[in-house]
């Protein structure tokens, strides 16, 4: 079962309340996603504890129902 990218958006903002998130279908099945984050909780953070604040935000759906998330993430300038 696909995950929609709406329901990314929503794990992703209800664990980063202020993130601007933008999601994108890579191959229109549902399992292949980018995504653009951007949040002030990722201040002073290196891209790893960016990356690992919004898997997880994803609440363990990595890996299962969501095959893949390429991940572009930055604080606010």
């Amino acid at each position: 079962m696909a995950m929609e990218a709406k329901e990314i958006e929503r794990l992703i903002k209800l664990a980063l309340p202020d993130a601007t998130v933008e999601i994108k279908d890579l191959a229109g099945d549902g399992d292949h996603y980018a995504a653009t984050v951007v949040s002030s909780a990722f201040k002073g953070k290196s891209r790893v504890q960016q990356h690992q604040l919004v898997y997880g935000a994803l609440q363990g759906q990595m890996g299962g129902v969501l095959h893949a998330l390429a991940l572009q993430t930055s604080a606010p300038d």
